[in-house]
C-alpha cells in the first residue's frame, strides 16, 4: 500500500492539504484529529473530568473505535456511538489536547492508524504521521505557516472568540505539542517542508501532488 504522512502545526492547512490531495490521487484520507476527538467526546460521556493516567487507563479498556467512510466522508463510531457531528465543539477540541498527550491512549490510536494503512492506500494527517505512525511512509510532508496566519484562519471559522484570544493558545498549543513526552511534534528528517503562510491550500495540495508523483514514479523506476 502506499502511505502518505502529512504532519505539521495546527492551523497550517494539513488536514485541507490531505482531503484536496486525496481526491486527487484517489486515496482514502485518515483524519487523526478526528479519533482523538472522538474519544475525547467519549471521555466527557462516559463522565471523567480532569484527564489522569489512571482514569485514561480505565477509560480505555472498555473502549471499541471503529471509523467508517460513508459517501467518502469519514465518521468516527465509539461504542457503536458516532460523534462525528460533535467533533468541532471547542469543548471537545479543549479535552481533545488534554486527553491526547497520554502514552496509552496514543498507542490505542497508533494500532488504528497502523491498521488501516496497511489494508489502504492512504494519506494521513496529524502531529506524529511521519515520525512514529508510519516512518517507511513513501512520502512525508510538513505543513508550517506563520502563527499570525495560522491564528487568522482559526478565527476566520471560529469569530466569536477574540484573536487575541486564539493567537494565546495556538501559541500554548505549540509548545505542548512540541514538547510533551511521548510522540512530540516534529518534522521527520526526510519530511518536504510545505509553507502555507502565503499559499492557498489547492496551491499546496497541487506541489504536493507533483512531488507524490515523482516521489512514486522514482520508486517503481528503482523497483
Amino acid at each position: 500500500m502506499i502511505n502518505i504522512a502529512i504532519d505539521g502545526y495546527a492551523g497550517s492547512g494539513k488536514s485541507t492539504i490531505a482531503e484536496m490531495l486525496a481526491k486527487k490521487l484517489g486515496y482514502k484520507m485518515l483524519n487523526t484529529g478526528s479519533i482523538y476527538r472522538a474519544l475525547a467526546c467519549a471521555y466527557r460521556d462516559l463522565g471523567y473530568l480532569e484527564p489522569n493516567n489512571e482514569d485514561v487507563e480505565k477509560f480505555l479498556k472498555n473502549i471499541d473505535v471503529e471509523v467508517k467512510f460513508i459517501f467518502d466522508e469519514q465518521y468516527v463510531f465509539v461504542n457503536g456511538v458516532d460523534y462525528t457531528s460533535q467533533l468541532r465543539l471547542e469543548e471537545i477540541s479543549n479535552l481533545s489536547s488534554a486527553i491526547s498527550p497520554f502514552k496509552s491512549l496514543r498507542e490505542k490510536v497508533l494500532d488504528i492508524q497502523r491498521d488501516f494503512a496497511k489494508k489502504n492506500n492512504c494519506i494521513m494527517e496529524g502531529r506524529d504521521i511521519g515520525t512514529v505512525v508510519l516512518p517507511n511512509a513513501q512520502v512525508k510532508f510538513f505543513t508550517i505557516a506563520s502563527l499570525e496566519k495560522r491564528a487568522s484562519r482559526r478565527y476566520a471559522d471560529m469569530k466569536n472568540v477574540p484573536l487575541e484570544e486564539i493567537y494565546a493558545d495556538m501559541k500554548k498549543r505549540d509548545y505542548a505539542d512540541e514538547h510533551r513526552e511521548f510522540a512530540p511534534l516534529k518534522k521527520a528528517d526526510d519530511a518536504i517542508i510545505i509553507d502555507t503562510t502565503d499559499t492557498s491550500a489547492e496551491e499546496a495540495s497541487e506541489k504536493c501532488l507533483e512531488i507524490v508523483k515523482l516521489k512514486l514514479e522514482k520508486l517503481q523506476f528503482i523497483c
